[in-house]
């Protein structure tokens, strides 16, 4: 478990993290998310201990970092993948890690084979490409098999298949009970991996809650209605308290209204219906509505620039997890 109390962190006159408090749970992904500047690397290396806060505190399974008898044992983070001497293969990378441990080499083949970086365990980090390197540091933050993962943007640089198998594996390692803290700015991929989110703007606390909770309320509730008679249809909705919507295509979007009542409309009016189809909100949709006056840095039409943030360095497990083979071909 990882706990966060009234952290707060300046940088000359700039508030990075502002008095910020949350708990993630183990046994759950918990997604944290937030416009760029928000302060979200910047928490998660007060966690680890990399940066002193100002004020408050932040512990892990109840200790500071400093204090864990054997870190990595505990902690796997995965902050900056790059973070490799560039002349040292993948192999020797992660065996001296596995030596200052107590870690024995058949643990290193194993996260290797893992993270599928077999074909090129043997060849210098510095010529991997940016989802090989992301691979790596995903293997260093497995090695030491840890009950925490710290993971800031381990999707960056991986293709497809591999946002596939690091997403199956970060649900793996949660369902074994780990704690599994994991921020991103890829909202739809968040949206299909996280039970619960961690939303912060500007350093400060914004949501705390289940992945569904904050999109369904942060979203309108909308159910789309073909019929030959939308425009009947769409009066008895406004009557009964609703809001619709006759698109140019002839479809109906009805607002503030459940799906099961705009049918009972339509059967008391004897209305045929071809389609109703309740709409649930994207969590990217949920995230820009409520997240829209903590946006620090912008595009010239006034959108949220979503860079990435990367990652740094966690630790072991997960043998019943499919392994990809991508990148790192």
């Amino acid at each position: 478990m990882i706990e966060a109390k009234n952290l707060t962190k300046r940088y000359g006159d700039r508030v990075a993290v502002d008095d910020l408090s949350f708990t993630v749970q183990p046994g759950r992904v918990t997604g944290f998310l937030g416009p760029n500047g928000a302060g979200k690397s910047t928490t998660m290396r007060l966690i680890l201990g990399l940066d002193r806060p100002h004020r408050g505190d932040a512990t892990i399974d109840g200790r500071h970092y400093r204090d864990l008898p054997r870190p990595l044992h505990t902690v796997g983070a995965l902050l900056e993948a790059r973070a490799v001497h560039t002349g040292r293969s993948a192999y020797n990378h992660l065996l001296c890690l596995a030596q200052t441990q107590g870690i024995g080499k058949k643990r290193v083949d194993e996260v290797i084979e893992l993270v599928g970086l077999t074909q090129v365990a043997r060849k210098r980090a510095g010529g991997f490409s940016l989802g090989m390197g992301q691979r790596l540091g995903i293997a260093v933050a497995l090695l030491a098999d840890p009950s925490v993962l710290i993971l800031d943007e381990p999707v960056n640089g991986l293709d497809p298949e591999g946002i596939v198998w690091i997403r199956t594996l970060m649900k793996h390692l949660a369902s074994e009970g780990r704690t599994v803290f994991v921020s991103s700015h890829l909202m739809n991929e968040m949206a299909v991996t996280a039970d619960h989110l961690i939303v912060i703007g500007r350093g400060r606390l914004i949501a705390d809650c289940s992945t569904e909770e904050f999109i369904e309320r942060s979203t309108d509730q909308v159910v789309i209605v073909r019929s030959p008679d939308a425009e009947r249809v769409a009066a008895a909705v406004d009557e009964d308290g609703g809001k619709a919507d006759l698109g140019d295509d002839g479809l109906l979007t009805v607002r503030n209204m459940e799906a099961a009542r705009v049918g009972e409309l339509a059967a008391a009016g004897g209305f045929v219906l071809h389609e109703l189809t309740p709409k649930r909100g994207s969590l990217e949709e949920a995230f820009m509505e409520l997240t829209r006056e903590s946006v620090e840095y912008g595009g010239s039409a006034g959108t949220p620039a979503q860079a990435p943030e990367t990652a740094a360095v966690p630790e072991p497990r997960g043998e019943a997890v499919p392994q990809p083979q991508g990148e790192a071909r």
